[in-house]
């Protein structure tokens, strides 16, 4: 590592350096540029800086008798400050004093001080910040965080019924801490609390509240939290209307309980928080239920139980007491028995019903299979009537003389059998179907030659009979039938 050479000799060394490069971005290790050279160019670059109002806290305040006077100039949102010189005659227009934690406009420019390398915000005027003015930009917040919905209905949270532990943010040793604590225990004894005592006024209030409330918010254990403060002026009470202090409320899991101020009070907060007290007292008592008032509830609803459970007992009783007494109860048999023995009436009843359809349909029957005995060719037969065929492999019934003639084999089947038989010729039948007398020395149809009797009389059915023997049945009479 070389070493830079020294200034402040005298020699070729000295003069062999270079000039001071004209730009920043031109210095470099060998070349830099001396102190001096930067605090003139950051004099020179500040003094263009236009002039502008700046608005901010009184944060730390330095009056002096003759000369400049010193504050700081902090911002109400976030932790950034800024050092502010002025005369005293800047002071002409506050009808007192400022102090720490007043509001005000102030109207001036940086200057960059070469000698001790600091820069300055040089007022030339300044104002404190008036109270109508102050109302109508609450007013606008207001406006502005309903619009977004963060005072909307829908996002508020319930308070639970028993809190395990309560989360209180407020003053120390304050008034509104000793009130909710006092009347919180009065309704509830075992109540636990977590307390937080951050500034609730001045410069660091919003920053230290804002940073217990995100202590109490990841408390696993605290249920709800409670922001209290006593009664005050609108400038005291400013902290609680700050924009950063309300989203962050709007942002918690726990509900919130805003009681800030008195009843006539109404910071910004009340609207973010999910429920509003008008005094840190009425606080205290909506955080947790009255043990009085819960002990009264519970022994009213157990008397109102024991009587419900009673009447309705009485009520049952009774309606028991009816029913063991109904008839039905009393002997149950005899339901029963009176059914049973109306079932075997209505059985007896069928069956003689169906015995007597079943004799009906016999009798029945027995008169059809009569009827059809009568009516067969086997009664036919039996009743002296005989069916005639031709002799030979398929015979046909005789039906006409004119079948039979001379010579030709005739069978003719009676009621026990059947007989064979040859015709000795033709007869014609007389009046009335009577066989006329024979000629002398012949002999008439159906004589049997080989026994010397005279043949039985041949039957000839009528006309639309079948030529089957076994099935058809003559209609023809004894007398019809003889030829």
């Amino acid at each position: 590592m070389s070493t830079p050479p020294s200034t402040t000799g005298a020699g070729p060394a000295a003069e062999q350096r270079p000039a001071p490069p004209t730009r920043a971005g031109d210095t470099t290790r060998e070349n830099p540029w001396p102190v001096r050279a930067l605090a003139q160019r950051m004099t020179e670059y500040v003094a263009k800086a236009p002039a502008a109002w700046v608005e901010g806290q009184i944060a730390q305040l330095s009056l002096r008798s003759g000369g400049m006077s010193f504050l700081t100039l902090r911002d109400p949102v976030v932790p950034m400050s800024l050092s502010v010189a002025c005369g005293r005659t800047v002071f002409a227009d506050f009808p007192t004093p400022p102090g720490e934690g007043t509001r005000v406009v102030v109207h001036g420019k940086f200057e960059f001080y070469p000698a001790r390398g600091t820069l300055t915000f040089r007022a030339d005027e300044m104002h404190p910040v008036g109270l109508g003015e102050l109302l109508a930009r609450l007013e606008r917040l207001r406006r502005l965080l309903a619009v977004e919905g963060l005072t909307a209905r829908e996002r508020k949270k319930p308070l639970p019924f028993l809190p395990g532990t309560v989360g209180l943010i407020t003053g120390r040793a304050s008034a509104a801490e000793s009130d909710v604590l006092s009347n919180a225990r009065a309704r509830w004894p075992a109540v636990r609390f977590r307390i937080e005592n951050p500034a609730v006024q001045g410069v660091f209030a919003v920053e230290q509240i804002i940073e217990a409330l995100r202590r109490l918010d990841a408390d696993p254990e605290v249920d709800v939290i409670v922001l209290a403060r006593g009664g005050g002026s609108v400038e005291d009470l400013l902290p609680f209307s700050d924009e950063t202090l309300c989203r962050e409320v709007s942002r918690c899991r726990t509900p919130v309980v805003s009681a800030v101020g008195h009843e006539p009070d109404h910071p910004i907060v009340d609207d973010v928080a999910d429920v509003r007290c008008s005094t840190p007292t009425d606080a205290g008592k909506r955080v947790v239920p009255d043990a009085v008032a819960e002990r009264a509830q519970i022994a009213m609803l157990s008397h109102r139980a024991r009587r419900a459970l009673t009447g309705w007992v009485q009520t049952e009783e009774a309606r028991l007491r009816r029913l063991t007494s109904a008839a039905v109860l009393v002997d149950p048999l005899t339901p029963i028995t009176a059914r049973r023995t109306e079932v075997e009436r209505l059985l007896e009843r069928s069956r003689r019903v169906v015995d007597r359809t079943l004799d009906g349909q016999e009798r029945d029957l027995a008169h059809r299979r009569a009827q059809l005995t009568v009516l067969g060719p086997a009664a036919t037969l039996a009743r002296g009537y005989a069916v005639v065929q031709t002799g030979g492999p398929g015979g046909r019934v005789l039906r006409s003389i004119e079948q039979a003639k001379t010579g030709t084999p005739l069978r003719i089947r009676v009621a026990d059998g059947a007989v064979l038989a040859a015709t000795l010729g033709p007869e014609r039948s007389g009046p009335l179907g009577l066989r006329p007398r024979p000629a002398p020395g012949t002999t008439p149809v159906g004589a049997i030659p080989l026994g010397g009797e005279p043949a039985p009389a041949i039957e000839t059915e009528a006309p639309g009979r079948t030529d089957d023997p076994a099935t058809d049945s003559p209609a023809t009479t004894p007398a019809e039938s003889t030829r």
